[in-house]
C-alpha cells in the first residue's frame, strides 16, 4: 500500500522542484550563448563539428612538431624559421606588445597562418573586412595564381566572405572567384603571411571537403616545420580550465554541488539524533538580585526587609550560643557579652531598634537600607569568629 508523503517531504520536494526551475531559467539566461555560423572556435581541444582537433593530431601523426600555444604573442623569441604560428579565429584582441612581436616573429622568417575577420588585428599591413558571410553555406574556391599554396588543389571549400579584396598591392588573392578573395598571401621580411577568410578548411567537419586537407598541409609546410597552434587568445591561459570556462561546464558543475548541498543537508536532517534545544537561564545571578530588589522596592517592603536581615542575625546568634529558640533578644545580648567579649548595649540596642523599624509601615527606604547594612556588618564579625574558631579546634 502507498505510503502518503509527510508534511516536510512535500515541502522538501516543492523546494527541489523551485531550485531546479530556477538554475535551467539561470543557466538558460547567463550561460555562454551559442555560436551560429562559420564563428565556430577552431580549437584544437574541441572534437565539435567547428571544432580543429582532428587537424591538430593530424599534424602529430604526419610528423610535425606540433605544440599548443597558451602564451601571449611577446613570448614568440628567437629565430622564427622554420616555425608556423597558428592563428583560427582568435575570440580576444592583442596588445601593442603582441603586435609588434608578430611583426618581429615574420621578419625573422617566420609563418602565420590566420583565418577569419579578427586576425587583422593581429596581421601587418592587414585591413579587416567587415561585409560579413551573407551565403552561410560553404562554397568553392579555385586557385587564382600559381603557388605553393595551390599545389595538387584543384577545389577548396568554405563559407565565402562578401566581396573581400586586398588592400596592399603585394597582398596577393591564392584563392577566391569573380566576386570575392578567400586566401590571401603576402611576404613581411622573410617571412609570409597566411589569410583565410575562415577556418572551415581546418575544422573537424571541413577538412574532409574537396581539397581542403591537401590545402591545408600546403599552408602548413613542410613535415618539420614546428607548428604552434594559438590557443591563448581561445582564452586558454596556460591551463585546461581556462578553456571549459567559456562553456557550460562551470555551470553544470554549479548545478551539481548545488544539488549535492541539498541532498546533504537533506540527509543530514534526517540521520542526525534527535536532541532537545538548550535552554538557556534568562537570569543571571545578579539579575535575581536586582529582580528582587525592585519587588521589595515596587511592594513598599523596606520593613519586611529589615526584618528578614534581623532574623537571620539572631538564628545565627542563638545557634553560636547554644540558647534556646525562645530565647530573648535581652538574654542573646547577655550571652553575647558574656561569652563573645560583645559590646551588649549596643547589640541590644541594634535588636531594639531593629524591632521597631521592621514594625513601621512609614520606614523610609533610606533607614532600611542603613539597618540593614548595620545588621550584616554584625553577621560578617559572626561568621568571621564562627571560622577562627573552626581552625583553632583543628
Amino acid at each position: 500500500m502507498p505510503t502518503a508523503f509527510e508534511r516536510e517531504d512535500r515541502k522538501l520536494l516543492i523546494g527541489a522542484g523551485v531550485l531546479m526551475v530556477a538554475l535551467v531559467a539561470l543557466a538558460a539566461v547567463l550561460g555562454p550563448a551559442q555560436v551560429t555560423g562559420p564563428a565556430t572556435v577552431p580549437s584544437s581541444y574541441s572534437p565539435a563539428w567547428g571544432g580543429a582537433k582532428a587537424a591538430y593530431l593530424l599534424l602529430e601523426k604526419l610528423g610535425y612538431r606540433v605544440e599548443r600555444w597558451t602564451k601571449p604573442a611577446k613570448d614568440l623569441t628567437g629565430d622564427g624559421a622554420g616555425k608556423l604560428l597558428v592563428l583560427a579565429d582568435p575570440t580576444s584582441a592583442p596588445n601593442g606588445e603582441d603586435e609588434a612581436a608578430i611583426h618581429r616573429f615574420l621578419e625573422a622568417g617566420g609563418r602565420v597562418l590566420a583565418t577569419g575577420p579578427a586576425a587583422a588585428l593581429f596581421l601587418p599591413g592587414a585591413a579587416p573586412f567587415t561585409g560579413g558571410y551573407p551565403w552561410q553555406e560553404a562554397k568553392p574556391f579555385a586557385p587564382l595564381v600559381p603557388s605553393q599554396l595551390g599545389r595538387g588543389v584543384r577545389e577548396i571549400e568554405m563559407v565565402g566572405p562578401k566581396k573581400w579584396e586586398p588592400k596592399a598591392v603585394n597582398q596577393v588573392p591564392v584563392y577566391g572567384d569573380s566576386q570575392t578573395a578567400a586566401v590571401l598571401s603576402w611576404p613581411v621580411g622573410k617571412g609570409e603571411v597566411i589569410w583565410w577568410a575562415e577556418a572551415s578548411p581546418l575544422t573537424n567537419g571541413g577538412i574532409r571537403q574537396r581539397d581542403n586537407l591537401a590545402f591545408f598541409l600546403n599552408s602548413a609546410g613542410g613535415a618539420g616545420t614546428r607548428v604552434l597552434w594559438d590557443e591563448y587568445y581561445h582564452g586558454v591561459r596556460a591551463s585546461l580550465w581556462s578553456y571549459f570556462a567559456q562553456t557550460p561546464a562551470p555551470w553544470a558543475l554549479a548545478q551539481f554541488g548545488l544539488i549535492f548541498l541539498a541532498l546533504l543537508f537533506t540527509f543530514s536532517r534526517r540521520q542526525a539524533p534527535a536532541r532537545a534545544p538548550a535552554e538557556v537561564s534568562r537570569l543571571a545571578p545578579l539579575e535575581f538580585v536586582d529582580t528582587l530588589g525592585d519587588l521589595y522596592f515596587s511592594a513598599n517592603a523596606a520593613p519586611a526587609a529589615v526584618s528578614i536581615a534581623l532574623g537571620r542575625l539572631l538564628f545565627l546568634l542563638v545557634r553560636q550560643l547554644g540558647l534556646g529558640s525562645n530565647a530573648s533578644a535581652r538574654e542573646i545580648s547577655r550571652a553575647a557579652g558574656g561569652r563573645m567579649g560583645w559590646d551588649e548595649a549596643a547589640l541590644a540596642d541594634l535588636f531594639a531598634r531593629g524591632e521597631r523599624a521592621s514594625r513601621s509601615l512609614s520606614l523610609a527606604h533610606a533607614d532600611a537600607l542603613a539597618l540593614v547594612r548595620e545588621i550584616h556588618d554584625w553577621i560578617t564579625r559572626l561568621e568571621a569568629g564562627s571560622a577562627e574558631g573552626r581552625k583553632a579546634a583543628r
